[in-house]
């Protein structure tokens, strides 16, 4: 008999609870005390739904007042100096809160810890800061009060935590190189006996099985790492708890013989991402231990077939019997919380989707139908499984002939422009901008006005009259203050938009939308992907009106602010009955016709975000170039049908460029802007190496913290720049969009910015 366990479940709470108290209790308006009863009452509800679910453990650990990985840091003692953190001493949520966005509360701001992505997902975590003589220690217990709380609501515990070599690998330090770095593993035996310490807190609560979450096993791992694994868990499988060592966003492929020899008492496997390693493990696995088969996606809102997901584990099942636990691939925490929540999405589209309350639904359908005692509520819904699957693929809203017919002739769509060299400049000529040019990355902060205003005309509370008059007053106060302020390239702010993908699927084909099918991207920031469902068309122009208006008001250049098609892609939940790629190149042609729609309208800069772009890379090297090579096709699709006049720009934030940087040269966008003020520059290093000819905007200011910036620290940060770049490559702005920003912050930290420029102009 199977039984059915929750690598973890969305934290942010099915209103986004999480999120509100956070934000309430940054601004002062509650303390912590109502912090904490609102992380207490989310806990209790999301324990209670997997207990509900069947689950044999409810899973503790997996809540995190900003990211786990940060939550992890905190609790190891892993402070930066710069946060004035006394040696030894306790962590409490202020200093977490000023690691996560430079400021709290209380204490002194600082300077942010870098944040980046989670593996290939759109969840990004605090990276740890880590010295080469790095201490380790016991710095806080919620995790043991959590799981205190959950047994004392009658609940059996499993504990997770990240893996201590998953820790290193996704940490950083002056003295290490790179995530590879194998002079990382010399802090193992400081780092092993805190875990130690942590397992044996666990048996003395009464713990019998902890989730230990490595992920980096699905990466190519240098030699070095994966003895290291070998050390690291001969030492941990000693401990009085069971270890499952969880595995998840991948196929751990050449690791395989690794991962089955490490001495734990189970294994969790991805078996939606890699369903071929079962049959490799499954020979030569001892029916004493566990393995934990993950077949519910983690990752995406698609119902699940479950009789083929019975098919895949049968033999395991028949083999190990009450060995064999049923699980998520991964972690919930990238769905959203509650399909049941969605009052107003098209029914037939509603009937194809699973939310993370209705994926652990699934999983008990699932273990019915493997130990063959299906009730008949469950034998029912079963058949209306079926049923959703069978209607789905025969549904005449996913196929569209004209869209087919294009994708036929896309192969001779222009991918060239002219040389860099000599559109550059021309486009100098035209534009007329002076060294150091400045402009920000497109989103200007999003007032509760603004945000009201969208709200009632979308609720049908205000005319159109009134809602694009609204509009329109605010993009005159925006280019009004940009002018003011001496930006060079502006940006018409986009009040209209709710999320630069969100928006554009709200105009297209094929994408559906949900009332609160809200993810974590970090922090308290949530996002609300759209769902591809079905091919995909432009219907209108999507951007052309408002920035051809905003361009009427100015006789600087007005940016039009597009999303790529990576990124769409990446961050909407997208059909799994096609490749990617078909997907991604009908996402391209669409924005080619906007990208052509706003040059007729006399828009001579077009900026098209990829931010995404690296996220979308293959965990494993040897699945790169494929990946790289369509994702700059549809880039250069989207974009290569201007002039040579047309200053194309692209956006990418909190990535690593080092290995990919031949295709982001590829891409050929004649200006790019990425974010180096957390970094201190340090990911200029790949463009300075490649000798990157196109123009870069090192973003110098961190839009992820609310403080100011200093004008000096901007001005020692382009010249640290121009070290390494010719200076008449440089572009001077913020690092990501303002949306989250308030205005006066957003307004001291711009003309700070502009005033940088003009002295590092002054000192030519």
């Amino acid at each position: 008999m199977a039984l059915t366990h929750n690598l973890g479940f969305p934290r942010i709470g099915v209103k986004r609870e999480l999120k509100k108290a956070l934000e309430a209790y940054w601004a002062g308006q509650s303390n912590e005390q109502e912090l904490v009863e609102t992380g207490r009452q989310l806990r209790e509800r999301h324990w209670a739904i997997q207990h509900a679910a069947g689950n044999a453990f409810v899973t503790v650990g997996d809540f995190a007042w900003y990211d786990h990985i940060l939550e992890w840091s905190t609790t190891l003692g892993v402070v930066p100096t710069r946060f004035n953190h006394p040696q030894n001493a306790s962590v409490d949520l202020d200093t977490l809160f000023r690691m996560a966005r430079g400021r709290a509360p209380t204490g002194e701001p600082a300077a942010a810890c870098e944040m980046t992505k989670w593996f290939d997902t759109n969840y990004h975590y605090i990276v740890p800061e880590l010295a080469a003589d790095q201490a380790f220690y016991l710095a806080r217990t919620s995790l043991f009060d959590q799981i205190s709380e959950a047994q004392a609501l009658g609940y059996q515990v499993k504990p997770v935590i990240p893996g201590l070599l998953t820790y290193l690998w996704l940490s950083k330090g002056p003295a290490f190189s790179s995530a590879e770095d194998a002079a990382k593993l010399e802090l193992v035996p400081a780092l092993l006996a805190v875990y130690k310490d942590v397992l044996a807190r666990f048996a003395a609560l009464g713990v019998k099985w902890v989730q230990i979450d490595e992920a980096a096993l699905v990466l190519d791992l240098p030699a070095e790492w994966q003895q290291a694994y070998r050390q690291v868990y001969a030492e941990l499988s000693a401990q009085p708890v069971d270890i499952l060592l969880a595995t998840y966003f991948g196929d751990v492929g050449d690791n395989t013989e690794l991962v089955t020899s490490l001495p734990v008492a189970g294994v969790h496997f991805d078996l939606v991402r890699g369903p071929g390693q079962l049959d490799r493990v499954l020979s030569s696995w001892p029916a004493d231990r566990v393995l934990s088969a993950g077949l519910i996606s983690g990752r995406d809102v698609w119902r699940t077939d479950l009789d083929a997901a019975a098919d895949r584990v049968k033999a395991a099942a028949d083999k190990l019997g009450e060995q064999l636990w049923l699980a998520p691939a991964s972690s919930l925490l990238h769905v959203p919380v509650d399909l049941a929540e969605e009052t107003v999405l098209d029914e037939e589209i509603k009937s194809w989707l699973s939310f993370a309350v209705q994926k652990l639904d699934e999983l008990a359908l699932l273990a019915a139908l493997l130990n063959k005692n299906a009730t008949e509520a469950q034998q029912n819904a079963l058949e209306a499984q079926r049923k959703a699957l069978a209607e789905r693929k025969v549904s005449r809203r996913i196929h569209n002939p004209a869209v087919a017919d294009r994708l036929g002739q896309a192969a001779v769509v222009s991918r060239v422009r002219t040389p860099f060299a000599e559109r550059i400049a021309k486009q100098r000529e035209a534009l007329g901008l002076p060294d150091f040019p400045t402009t920000t990355i497109g989103s200007f902060p999003q007032t509760p006005e603004i945000r009201k205003v969208r709200r009632d005309w979308k609720a049908g509370a205000i005319s159109d009259t009134k809602y694009e008059e609204a509009i329109r007053e605010e993009i005159r106060e925006v280019v009004k203050f940009q002018e003011e302020a001496g930006l060079d390239v502006l940006v018409h702010g986009e009040p209209e938009r709710n999320d630069m993908v969100e928006y554009f699927g709200e105009l297209l084909a094929g994408f559906a939308f949900t009332q609160n099918g809200w993810v974590q991207s970090y922090g308290s920031r949530c996002v609300k992907p759209p769902i591809i469902y079905g091919d995909v068309a432009r219907l209108i122009p999507m951007t052309v009106e408002w920035t051809a208006y905003a361009q009427s008001l100015t006789d600087r250049p007005m940016k039009g602010m597009l999303t790529g098609p990576v990124t769409v892609l990446q961050w909407s939940f997208v059909r799994d009955d096609q490749p990617r790629q078909t997907t991604c190149l009908q996402l391209a042609l669409a924005l080619r016709d906007e990208v052509q729609d706003l040059e007729k309208a006399g828009i001579r800069v077009i900026q098209i975000d990829e931010p995404a772009f690296r996220e979308g890379l293959p965990l494993r090297k040897a699945q790169w170039q494929a990946y790289l090579d369509w994702a700059v096709d549809c880039f250069r699709v989207s974009t290569s049908g201007v002039e040579d006049t047309t200053q194309i720009h692209t956006h990418m934030c909190y990535s690593e460029f080092n290995d990919i940087i031949e295709s982001i040269a590829a891409m050929d966008a004649d200006v790019i802007t990425i974010e180096t003020s957390r970094s201190n520059m340090e990911l200029l290093e790949a463009f300075e190496r490649f000798n990157y000819p196109n123009d870069i905007g090192p973003g110098v200011y961190d839009i992820h913290s609310p403080n100011v910036p200093d004008r000096e620290w901007m001005i020692q940060l382009m010249n640290k720049a121009a070290t390494r770049l010719d200076r008449k490559q440089l572009w001077v702005n913020p690092d990501c969009g303002l949306k989250t920003r308030q205005w006066p912050e957003t307004r001291s930290a711009l003309i700070e910015m502009v005033n940088a420029a003009q002295a590092l102009r002054s000192a030519v």
